[in-house]
């Protein structure tokens, strides 16, 4: 009799979810139209995209393109498990939520309250710092990276934790500025175990996951677990083979949700018809970021909210190894976009914008154009060629972003790669776009031998200084940076050597990389986690370090060691 009504409760379930998706059929136009947005995914054998469109309660299209394993020649599903990368945040933002509400925390509290472990850095750090990416602590894999793990490594939770412990110093005063931190999300799950006692992965379960019923849908934490219907990472090599990505993690609360379109269409439902919480714990979820001047970021807590063709959007996108993520919603309208890839040269993203232009109509107010910049009657920028030629020349920044000003037919143009960007004067020291005003540059001549550019843009700011690109350093002028530098931090070390006259930086975990010299205190390199290094000099001029300021990391110091 059980095995009876199991096995019509069985088919009930079954049934209803089929009825779920059919609820709103998609006319044949429409669904042609989406399939040939992944024609290619869908004609070719290789990893591709997993689709979902929810629509009121409805998932009203599910559908999957390419295959989630190449080795056993496995399709994609609309069931089919991804990781979600950086979609994770939203859940574990949500389980901050859900306790605040509960009165067991509140999100300005100091987060040393909960995470006795980090160190006491004199400066408040809040919870909210943490989840609106406003806490100035450094990207915990970044950090990894410098210290020697590979992202393809095994990493633990414990891992991150001991070296999140080590910080020495912040990227900036809290609430200053807005930097993308991973490790705050880790710090966000630790403290969910500190104030429930659960592990993210077992509070989310029981606290979000059973009630919305997202029955395929955990933190994974243990990455020798093994996940049924679970897709693989690919990459794409030279000539277009495939290979494996490797994704080992055993971390959550950045990363590490596992779940399909399915269960995902549940989550975006949650928006908008609340089955977990209600309108005012996603309004707290959907609150913009303030930084401490009052300037509102597009970041709320764990998830970005915008304007899309006159509508809001609550949105995030994931990625990792070669998992690609994005989900978006759209609250008022009652929709949701779900977009999963399996492989690392996918663009979810993009791919969502042509999704969502298949269903939602521009309702955007009309705008006047702003006026640009004026020149002068004749067309010509700058009459004092003499004066404007001192500012012309390549530019750094302290994190190593190179820029050119270059003057062309009496007109100054600001070049970044392969962009053009046509300037015009404001005032005697000041620059702004043509077209876009609100970027400004401020020069400063301090000297022949220097000269400064402070840009602006809104909200943001970087300090630039002249150097000579056309400059071939000798051995001599080389051999001053050469030595051993060690990171008390992450307690490692790297080495700087002189090899067939280039700079070369050493380590014992990574391959040698080439260094660039520019100017006297900037060398830079191409390896992505410390791709920019800053050499710092004593009072007599004396090379005594380097300091990475590179992606999310800055003022990371490794000092030089004196020979014995």
């Amino acid at each position: 009799m059980r095995l009876a009504r199991k096995f019509l409760f069985i088919c009930s379930s079954l049934l209803s979810a089929a009825v779920g998706v059919s609820a709103q059929n998609l006319p044949d136009s429409t669904i042609k139209k989406i399939d040939n947005l992944f024609k290619y995914w869908d004609k070719n054998t290789s990893p591709g995209y997993a689709v979902g469109v929810v629509r009121n309660d409805s998932l009203i299209f599910a559908k999957g393109y390419g295959m989630a394993n190449l080795e056993y020649n496995i399709p994609i599903k609309p069931e089919t498990i991804f990781h979600m990368a950086s979609v994770s945040k939203q859940f574990t933002a949500f389980s901050i939520v859900l306790l605040a509400r509960q009165g067991k925390l509140n999100l300005d509290d100091d987060i040393r309250k909960y995470l006795l472990w980090f160190p006491d850095l004199k400066m408040k750090i809040t919870v909210r710092n943490l989840l609106n990416h406003t806490s100035g602590i450094r990207d915990q894999w970044q950090l990894l990276a410098i210290a020697g793990t590979r992202l393809d490594d095994v990493i633990t939770q414990d891992q991150v934790i001991k070296i999140l412990s080590k910080q020495q110093a912040l990227n900036f005063k809290p609430g200053e500025e807005y930097s993308y931190s991973n490790s705050g999300f880790t710090m966000l799950a630790e403290i969910v175990r500190a104030v429930s006692g659960k592990s993210l992965r077992k509070f989310t379960d029981s606290a979000i996951f059973t009630p919305l019923g997202m029955n395929n849908t955990h933190f994974h934490d243990d990455y020798t677990e093994i996940v049924p219907n679970r897709s693989y990472s690919y990459d794409r090599a030279r000539g277009g083979r495939f290979t494996n990505s490797t994704l080992s993690y055993s971390v959550a609360g950045a990363t590490s949700l596992f779940t399909n379109i399915d269960d995902m269409s549940k989550w975006v439902m949650n928006f908008y018809s609340h089955t977990v919480g209600d309108q005012k714990d996603i309004e707290q979820l959907t609150q913009k970021g303030k930084l401490n001047n009052g300037t509102e970021i597009d970041y709320a807590l764990g998830i970005s909210v915008n304007d899309y063709k006159g509508h809001k959007i609550y949105s995030h996108n994931g990625a990792d190894a070669g998992y690609r993520t994005m989900v978006s919603v759209f609250p008022d309208l009652k929709m949701g976009f779900i977009i999963f890839s399996n492989l690392g040269d996918t663009d979810p993203f993009g791919k969502a914008q042509q999704l969502q232009g298949l269903f939602i109509k521009d309702a955007s107010p009309q705008k006047k154009s702003p006026k640009p910049a004026v020149a002068d009657s004749t067309g010509a920028i700058f009459n004092d060629t003499l004066a404007i030629k001192k500012i012309t020349g390549s530019y750094i920044s302290e994190d190593g972003a190179r820029f050119a000003f270059k003057l062309k037919n009496r007109k100054l143009f600001w070049e970044t790669g392969r962009n053009n960007n046509q300037l015009v004067k404001r005032t005697n020291d000041t620059l702004v776009m043509l077209n876009e005003p609100t970027v400004k540059f401020i020069f400063t001549v301090k000297s022949p031998k220097e000269t400064i550019v402070d840009q602006y843009w809104p909200g943001n700011h970087r300090r630039l200084i002249k150097y000579d690109a056309d400059a071939k350093p000798t051995d001599v002028q080389l051999q001053v940076y050469v030595g051993n530098y060690y990171c008390p931090e992450l307690d490692c070390s790297y080495q700087l050597v002189l090899k067939d006259h280039h700079l070369l930086l050493t380590n014992a975990k990574y391959n040698d990389m080439p260094l660039t010299l520019y100017g006297d205190n900037h060398l830079t390199n191409n390896f992505w986690w410390m791709d920019n290094l800053q050499i710092v000099r004593n009072a007599k001029n004396q090379v005594t370090g380097f300091e990475v300021n590179s992606g999310r990391i800055r003022h990371l110091l490794f000092k030089k060691q004196n020979r014995d």
